[in-house]
């Protein structure tokens, strides 16, 4: 009878174990957008053929209608003096896949917001939230058939600003990373 028992509870056990790790294995719950909403400001730099190239960047998010939106500028100072400025604003609206939203970059042929062509090599951009990372991807279909891929990683830090990876791939390799700190402007 002894023996029975303690087969049982060899069974019993790892099966406990398995459940328990499978319970602390899952990733992390999904957030909503309201810890992210703010206005953000910060820095990052760049290495590009051995040359340190700073940057300066303005993030704002905010709410919308079903969803939320995310302008952000970037100015990067040459160091022959230049600069050079980009700005983009997206919104981003809910999808029927918990936290991954679609992206509403351009008016279509009725007059509602919806997303690019990326046949027309325009960014197909989607957005995810999975715990404190905000990720927007951008892909790009590229005039040879290849493509290439922006990633916005932005996440909160316990004081409630914002880490910023930024990676950049073409047809699956790696062409750059930059890392920035923004932070919250009251």
């Amino acid at each position: 009878m002894k023996s029975i028992r303690n087969i049982a509870l060899l069974v019993i056990i790892p099966v406990g174990v398995l459940i328990t790790l499978w319970t602390f294995a899952k990733p992390a719950a999904a957030t909503s957008i309201d810890p992210f909403l703010g206005v953000y400001h910060g820095t990052a730099i760049s290495e590009e053929t051995h040359e340190l190239k700073a940057r300066d960047l303005d993030v704002t998010i905010k709410k919308t209608g079903n969803a939320f939106s995310i302008d952000w500028s970037t100015v990067i100072y040459k160091s022959d003096g230049r600069e050079k400025a980009s700005a983009i604003s997206i919104d981003f609206f809910s999808t029927d896949r918990a936290d991954i939203f679609g992206s509403a970059m351009r008016t279509g042929l009725f007059g509602k917001r919806v997303p690019n062509d990326p046949l027309k090599g325009q960014p197909f951009v989607w957005a995810r939230i999975v715990g404190p990372t905000l990720t927007v991807h951008a892909m790009y279909i590229l005039d040879d058939g290849g493509y290439e891929m922006q990633v916005y990683e932005r996440t909160l830090d316990p004081h409630g600003n914002l880490d910023l990876v930024f990676k950049r791939f073409r047809n699956g390799k790696s062409i750059r990373e930059i890392t920035g700190e923004l932070t919250r402007v009251k």
